[in-house]
């Protein structure tokens, strides 16, 4: 007779029938948003101009630039690291170690695409297949994810994640079985965290950068604003990559379509957004309003408490998750160079808003396991979320 088992975490995002909506809801929306932001009215809500054909979508030269991207991350994380650290205890009490080298990839595929331009590298085409190849990283997203359930298959139960082991295959493939898959010491989701997407994201916008230099004669001071607000959000990630090893995608979340699939596709080719609209809307910006959005920015540098303790004072005495007020006036700040006439640009900020609701109602439950009554205790103390007097 098999062992009893657990009781099984609540299933989340719908269930089954949510997650097979979200399987083609999210690469529609990230194409629509590709399609939208390219087109003149430029409008978020209405249908795209147009719908591509296989033709527009299906690139070989697109998937082997896909893959020897992929290639080259995997290569840089292989790389002899300037730390090893120690992950969370896991359920058999036994520890897992992860490289501390995202920031020294950044700078060293920051100098290869130096070299690059040096030698001539047509960087301000990439703006031109961006369609085939979020195509391609939609569908490198989806084998990658089977990939991972059938390893799953044969993972020890103390291998497996809370949640996405519901026994329904399509919630599992979308949540994701194994917590930590892992061939030998290469972490797949570790790797994907913070490297090929935010890294790819920052190239994006500086192909988009590059193209407008080549479309205008000279960079925007808006496209100059874009790349620099994310460039450093991207750079202060990785120089401070050890952090996300204490986050939900780390310690909760299985890998599977979900994570894959946003690390992999809906980073780069979403995140990019407004510096995407400003190359097709370009946009005057004065210095006294870039000074603000400046400041704005950085307001965003609010400070995380890494301990257990439950902080009653400063910024967390006031909501208990600041530092998602500070992702958010910070996605305030990279929209506003793109100006008000558009929803478009304003869509990151937006769709931030829902995650990260989401994500704390995420939070409060695994808090209230974690803490118990101390929790509701601190719920009382600080009874706002996120927006002090609002939520």
């Amino acid at each position: 007779m098999a062992p009893p088992q657990g009781p099984r975490a609540p299933l989340e995002f719908g269930g089954p029938l949510g997650a097979a909506a979200l399987l083609l809801l999210l690469p529609a929306t990230m194409f629509h948003l590709l399609l939208v932001a390219r087109s003149g009215p430029a409008r978020l809500l209405a249908p795209p101009p147009y719908l591509p054909g296989l033709e527009a979508l299906w690139s070989p030269e697109a998937l082997l630039l896909w893959l020897t991207w992929l290639g080259l991350q995997a290569a840089l994380y292989l790389l002899p690291a300037r730390k090893v650290a120690e992950g969370q205890e896991l359920k058999d009490k036994s520890r897992l170690w992860y490289p501390i080298n995202g920031f020294q990839a950044l700078v060293l595929t920051s100098l290869l695409v130096v070299l690059g331009l040096s030698g001539g590298l047509p960087l301000g085409a990439l703006p031109e297949m961006l369609l085939p190849l979020a195509f391609s990283a939609t569908l490198t997203a989806f084998i990658f994810s089977l990939f991972l359930y059938m390893k799953a298959l044969v993972a020890p139960v103390s291998a497996l994640a809370p949640g996405g082991n519901s026994g329904n295959p399509i919630y599992d493939f979308f949540l994701g079985r194994e917590l930590n898959p892992r061939i030998y010491s290469f972490d797949f989701k570790y790797f994907c965290e913070l490297r090929p997407g935010l890294i790819g994201w920052v190239l994006i916008n500086l192909a988009l950068l590059v193209q407008e230099a080549e479309l205008q004669g000279s960079p925007s001071l808006a496209m100059w604003l874009v790349n620099g607000f994310q460039l450093l959000y991207v750079g202060d990630a990785l120089w401070h990559e050890e952090a996300v090893l204490t986050t939900m995608d780390i310690t909760h979340d299985g890998f599977g379509f979900m994570l894959a699939f946003g690390d992999l596709a809906w980073v780069p080719f979403t995140y990019s957004l407004q510096a995407q609209f400003l190359l097709y809307h370009p946009q005057t910006l004065s210095l006294p309003m870039a000074s603000v959005i400046c400041l704005i920015n950085g307001l965003e540098t609010i400070s995380t408490a890494t301990g257990r303790q439950l902080l009653v004072s400063g910024w967390w005495g006031m909501v208990r998750h600041p530092n998602y007020l500070g992702d958010l006036i910070m996605a305030l700040a990279w929209s506003l160079p793109c100006g008000v006439s558009h929803l478009l640009p304003y869509f990151y900020l937006l769709y931030f808003t829902a995650l990260l609701v989401h994500r704390e109602a995420r939070d409060e439950r695994q808090c209230l396991q974690k803490y118990g009554l101390a929790w509701h205790e601190y719920c009382r103390r600080v009874p706002y979320r996120i927006v002090p007097y609002v939520y």
